[in-house]
Order: C-alpha cells, then sequence, then structure tokens
C-alpha cells in the first residue's frame, strides 16, 4: 500500500515538473517572421498607369493590393527599391526617378525597409541621391545601403534591428552604381571583401541573433549564379553571415543550402537572385519574382531558421482602361481565384508558364502555403 501511495506522489511530482518546465520553455520562446521581396522597379509604362485622373495624382495601391495581405502579416518585411525619388520629370529605364507615391504604396502594403545598394541608386545625381534619402525619412520607412555621409553610416551600420526579442543585423551592398560616382559627403556601400569583413566584425559587436547580408549582384537575366557570387557567398558566410538574399539578375535564380561549419546541425540560406517584384519586363522569366520569408525561432537564447519558404509573384499588367496597370499577383492566390482576374488566354498561358518555370527551378525548396485554399467569392 506504501508503495502504490509512493508512486502516486511521484508520478504527481513528474506531471507538476513537466508542466513547469514546459511552461518555463514556452514563455523563453519567441518567433520572428521575415518576408523579402525583389527588385521594385519603375518602368515608363508604370508610372504612366498609375496616373489616376480622378485625384490629378499618381496611385501604385492596385499593384501590392493582393500581396498586402502576405507582406502585413510579416513581423518585418524588406524590398530592394531599385528607382530614385528624385523628383520630376518622372522617367523609367535607364535612369529611373518615380513619383513618391511609390514608396507611400509600398509601406502602406506593409513594407518596413527598403534596400538602397543597387545599381540605380545614382540614377539622377547627387540632387536626386539626396532626395531619395530625404522622401524615404519624411515617410518613416527604414532604408540602408545609401547613406547621407559617414557619420550617418557609422551610426546606423549595419542596421541593428529588434523585435519579439530577436535581434537582426541588416547589411547591404551592390556591384555597381553603372558608372555614376558618388559625389561627397554621400555613400553608397559596394562589393568589397574587405569593407564587408569589417562590416560583419561590427555587426557581430551588437550582438545580433541573425545576420542577414542582402547582396545586388550576378549577371542579368541568368538563371544560375555565376562563380563569381558562389565565391562571395562562400566569403560571406564564412565571416559570420546567416543568410544572404540576392537581387539584381531580374530573374529567379537558385536557393541554396550551404552547412554552418561552426554548427553542423544548421544550415546557412543564399537566395541567389528573387527575380523582378514589380518592373515591365514581360519577357519569360522577367515577368515575375518570388517572395521570401523566414521564420526565426529563439529559444534559451539559440536563435534557428524554424521555417524557410518562397512565394512565385507574377505581374499583370491590365491594358483593358486605355491605359497599362500593374499588379503583383500571387500565383497559388490566383490558382484558387482564375475567376476574379478575368485573364485573357495570353495571360493565363503566360502566369502558368512562370509557376511551371518557377517551381521546376526551385523544387528542393518548400512553397509557402500562406494563399493555399483561399478562394473569393466568384
Amino acid at each position: 500500500m506504501q508503495s502504490i501511495q509512493l508512486k502516486t506522489r511521484l508520478t504527481i511530482l513528474i506531471l507538476i515538473l513537466v508542466t513547469f518546465t514546459g511552461f518555463a520553455q514556452s514563455t523563453d520562446t519567441t518567433r520572428l517572421s521575415l518576408v523579402f521581396a525583389g527588385d521594385i522597379m519603375g518602368h515608363d509604362e508604370q508610372i504612366t498607369g498609375a496616373w489616376d485622373v480622378a485625384t490629378n495624382s499618381y496611385n501604385y495601391e492596385p499593384t501590392f493590393r493582393y500581396v498586402k495581405p502576405y507582406v502585413e502579416k510579416a513581423d518585418i518585411a524588406i524590398a530592394n527599391l531599385e528607382v530614385t525619388l528624385a523628383g520630376k520629370p518622372y522617367k523609367g529605364y535607364p535612369q529611373f526617378s518615380s513619383p513618391d507615391a511609390l514608396a507611400f504604396a509600398a509601406r502602406d502594403a506593409g513594407f518596413d525597409i527598403f534596400l538602397q545598394a543597387n545599381n540605380h541608386a545614382l540614377d539622377r545625381g547627387k540632387a536626386g541621391f539626396a532626395r531619395t534619402l530625404t522622401m524615404l525619412d519624411s515617410l518613416q520607412i527604414i532604408h540602408t545601403g545609401a547613406f547621407a555621409n559617414s557619420g550617418d553610416r557609422s551610426k546606423n551600420y549595419p542596421l541593428v534591428i529588434e523585435k519579439n526579442n530577436i535581434r537582426i543585423a541588416l547589411l547591404n551592398y551592390t556591384y555597381s552604381t553603372n558608372g555614376i560616382v558618388i559625389q561627397p559627403p554621400f555613400i553608397i556601400n559596394r562589393i568589397d571583401t574587405a569593407l564587408i569583413r569589417r562590416d560583419l566584425g561590427k555587426a557581430r559587436l551588437a550582438n545580433p541573433d541573425f545576420i542577414i547580408v542582402c547582396m545586388h549582384w550576378g549577371d542579368e537575366y541568368q538563371r544560375f549564379e555565376n562563380q563569381a557570387q558562389r565565391k562571395l557567398a562562400s566569403f560571406i558566410l564564412k565571416h559570420g553571415a546567416d543568410a544572404i538574399i540576392g537581387s539584381h539578375p531580374h530573374v529567379v535564380q537558385p536557393v541554396k543550402l550551404y552547412p554552418d561549419v561552426a554548427d553542423t546541425t544548421r544550415k546557412k540560406i543564399v537566395v541567389y537572385s528573387q527575380g523582378n517584384f514589380v518592373s515591365n519586363q514581360r519577357a519569360q522569366y522577367k515577368d515575375g519574382g518570388i517572395m521570401v520569408e523566414l521564420n526565426l525561432m529563439k529559444t534559451n537564447g539559440t536563435t534557428q531558421v524554424n521555417d524557410f519558404s518562397y512565394m512565385p509573384t507574377w505581374v499583370f499588367r491590365d491594358d483593358l482602361s486605355g491605359k497599362s496597370t500593374f499588379f503583383i499577383v500571387p500565383v497559388a492566390y490566383y490558382e484558387n481565384n482564375t475567376l476574379r482576374f478575368g485573364f485573357k488566354d495570353h495571360d493565363r498561358y503566360k502566369i502558368s508558364l512562370f509557376a511551371k518555370d518557377t517551381r521546376e527551378h526551385l523544387k528542393n525548396v518548400k512553397e509557402s502555403e500562406f494563399f493555399e485554399g483561399t478562394r473569393d467569392e466568384e
């Protein structure tokens, strides 16, 4: 009888300990979701199409309408702003200056951070560069990769953001500024291994839980990364980065996992190119891109990637209203709501081809289930 009572007490004690331990672990676990988007371009047709006669102003809300729910639900959303906000005259390629309304709409859709280290950052020279920085600050959009002066860079770079008790360090570099020389005191981060190594060292001093380096690199329109990208990725990972997110080629390039030398149980992620988020490039492979989601989990001081996925998005150009209106369309959302869009045969073929190409190209990567089963009234 006593042994039975003792066993019962031990069982109760074990249950109490398990319950308490489970509670302690759950309160010491936090999560952070990050969403990355590729190149936000601003071609002539996009500028013309954004003009709203009724309000006598530019309106880019339709562009981000269908991706907004996905962007908004992220804790932090980041995109590559590959235009300047240099003011009039507004122009697309080759020297971009988009209406401020483009940045406003992206912010309204949920984007928190713009990357500025890209080859079009100096398209409108010193004055255009300065105005872009001023406008982003006025819109209260965090930005990195470009700076007003050395003091600004020293104080604010690497960009360190803390949310949900998880601290992220974000770095950003470009291979070129299309031959335009930056004028002092302004600074744009160029790809330089010595500079990147120093910056990664400075980032580590901020005690981040996760370091992400965003690279504007590679060969335009090439669907596979080149040797220089692979070599540079290896260097960046070796010196402390946990993930690399790439842009510039305007097409989707592979996503690869590399072993963490310091911890063989972990993998480091390299997205070589996300492709176009929005543009007027209509040829195969160039008419869309991928959004990438990293879900981080921090438990007892250790942070790791808990989940990783991509979402293919295709750019629909609606020419039915007498002008071109651009919509970024999540492929999965379209597939569940084909009647809503009323695509013509040509558009149905194009988005289906893009979906097929992208899924085959990234068959080793999980596709986001965010829009899975999402069906509107039709």
